[in-house]
């Protein structure tokens, strides 16, 4: 006994749309992998400033002993030698920041990066896939034409050759089942 052609599309239309949903399943998943990629990396850069914070308490707590320091020889020191023994400290003291800051700088453009093309890559994959707004265009109008008139499913259906879950989408569709 021969399958309805009717019946055939509505099998058709199961297996796409059982399709769509596993590929939406799929994407769902690959979105939270990557957020716990990504929050890896995050708590990873908080842990570099984290250590940043700590060296600059100790190098403001340095500078301060250096400073009580010169406070103590300043009266053997010239002018020349207390500027000297300043620049010295700042520098050593500025020195691991601006290496700290530079690496925090690389890992934050590399995280950035990453985003960028994951994103671009989820908003392509996204794009290819739209769920359309209706069967046919012109089949739409004669549907809710008929069904306006009162005209059962069944009907509308046999009438335009299409399976009747499809009439039924485009009536739901339009608010009108």
């Amino acid at each position: 006994m021969p399958i309805d052609f009717n019946l055939q599309n509505f099998f058709n239309v199961e297996y796409i749309l059982v399709g769509m949903a596993a590929l939406i399943l799929y994407l769902l998943y690959y979105v939270y992998t990557k957020d716990a990629q990504y929050s890896r990396n995050i708590r990873s850069v908080a842990s570099v400033v984290e250590e940043l914070n700590r060296e600059i308490y100790y190098l403001k707590k340095n500078m301060t002993e250096t400073q009580k320091s010169i406070q103590k020889n300043k009266r053997g020191m010239s002018d020349q030698e207390i500027y000297e023994e300043i620049e010295r400290s700042v520098y050593d003291m500025v020195q691991p920041l601006s290496l700290g800051f530079k690496q925090l700088q690389e890992n934050i453009v590399t995280i950035d990066s990453q985003i960028e093309s994951r994103v671009s890559s989820i908003e392509n994959g996204v794009k290819q896939f739209s769920i359309p707004n209706s069967v046919n265009g012109n089949d739409d109008e004669k549907i809710i034409s008929l069904y306006k008139q009162g005209i059962t499913l069944e009907t509308i259906s046999k009438e335009l050759n299409i399976s009747q879950p499809e009439v039924e989408f485009v009536l739901k569709i339009n608010k009108l089942k």
